[in-house]
């Protein structure tokens, strides 16, 4: 493994120790100023004294994150033995005092106080519902600062010619998309899809280094996720099923693909098939999907279309979730052959 790969790895986990730094710095500044707000009145003591130290504080924080943009690139450049200097460099303030969706961000901080009134008028008690408030908000917070410094990295990259793309870095424990996604390497112009107060980060890559043969194989790095099958594989049975769902888990563990699985509830509908209602998944089932060409290659093989059929074939079996398959199958042989049937094992 080469030496710059092994530091830049080491340079993203210290960018990402330092964002996880920021925002919770910046959500325990939010929480202590959600305490002095009156539940009596709420809209008037947050318009007069908590909105505003709120909006500070996150603006604060967006700023601090997007600021780390240029040294963390640097350093990755550094490690990656990059030379010349950078032609662009970061406005650091254009990614703060602006929520991540373009809309005001007082507006989108607001929204917790409004929760917080429609509890109460449902019934909750004033400590139930501020609780609600304040989760909300501090969601909101940290997914503000978070996108701030993703953002702004996404901007430095676009602007740095040497980089081309970057590797999604995920940090354990994280979700079951994330862990997918973690260690795959993107194009600089692609987006880096989030979810609310997801830390995920981006390790750029650049040309040196997919001269050297890339960065396809992220060193492993405690922390972090550079294997989704390690990921799961490390974690305890309990924690295997509430990641990972307690059918979705059992199917990884019967050898399933994990990122068939993952991406399957992605696309989960319900669908009426053989007389009763089942869960079925619409990921793969397009013309370019495996499920619709391995379907497709088994109605060819058994003779019910012909070997010319192309795109013209239309999908008559629904591709049943793995939580499905176990319902229906009547042995393991049977749902381990149902697995392999519908994309899940190979």
């Amino acid at each position: 493994m080469a030496v710059s790969q092994r530091e830049a790895v080491d340079v993203a986990f210290a960018y990402y120790a330092a964002q996880a730094r920021l925002v919770r710095r910046t959500t325990n500044r939010v929480q202590r100023l959600w305490r002095t707000l009156d539940a009596g009145n709420l809209s008037g003591s947050w318009q007069a004294l908590v909105g505003p130290g709120v909006m500070e504080a996150v603006t604060a924080g967006q700023l601090a994150a997007a600021a780390q943009a240029d040294p963390y690139l640097d350093a990755v450049e550094a490690a990656d033995g990059v030379e010349e200097e950078a032609d662009t460099r970061v406005r650091a303030a254009s990614f703060a005092g602006v929520a991540s969706d373009g809309r005001a961000l007082d507006t989108l901080l607001y929204l917790p106080v409004i929760s917080t009134k429609q509890a109460i008028g449902v019934g909750a008690s004033d400590v139930d519902a501020m609780m609600r408030g304040l989760n909300q908000l501090l969601r909101m917070s940290a997914t503000q600062v978070a996108d701030a410094g993703r953002t702004a990295v996404g901007a430095g990259i676009a602007g740095r010619r040497t980089i081309q793309g970057y590797i999604r870095i995920a940090a354990a424990p994280c979700c079951a998309r994330c862990a997918i996604l973690s260690g795959k390497e993107f194009g600089w112009n692609r987006g880096f899809q989030r979810h609310p107060r997801c830390d995920c980060i981006h390790m750029p890559a650049t040309l040196i280094a997919r001269g050297r043969g890339g960065r396809g194989l992220v060193p492993p790095r405690q922390g972090l996720v550079t294997n989704a099958q390690d990921y799961f594989n490390g974690l305890s049975r309990r924690e295997q099923e509430r990641i990972f769902t307690v059918a979705g888990a059992r199917a990884i563990r019967d050898g399933a693909d994990i990122t068939s699985i993952v991406n399957a509830r992605r696309g989960m509908a319900t669908a009426s098939a053989y007389g009763r209602q089942l869960q079925v998944t619409r990921e793969g089932t397009t013309r370019r999907g495996a499920f619709y060409r391995s379907e497709r290659a088994r109605a060819i093989a058994r003779g019910q279309a012909p070997a010319n059929i192309g795109r013209s074939f239309r999908l008559r079996t629904p591709r049943l979730m793995p939580e499905e398959i176990y319902r229906l199958a009547g042995s393991r042989d049977e749902a381990i052959a149902m697995l392999r049937r519908f994309g899940y094992l190979t």
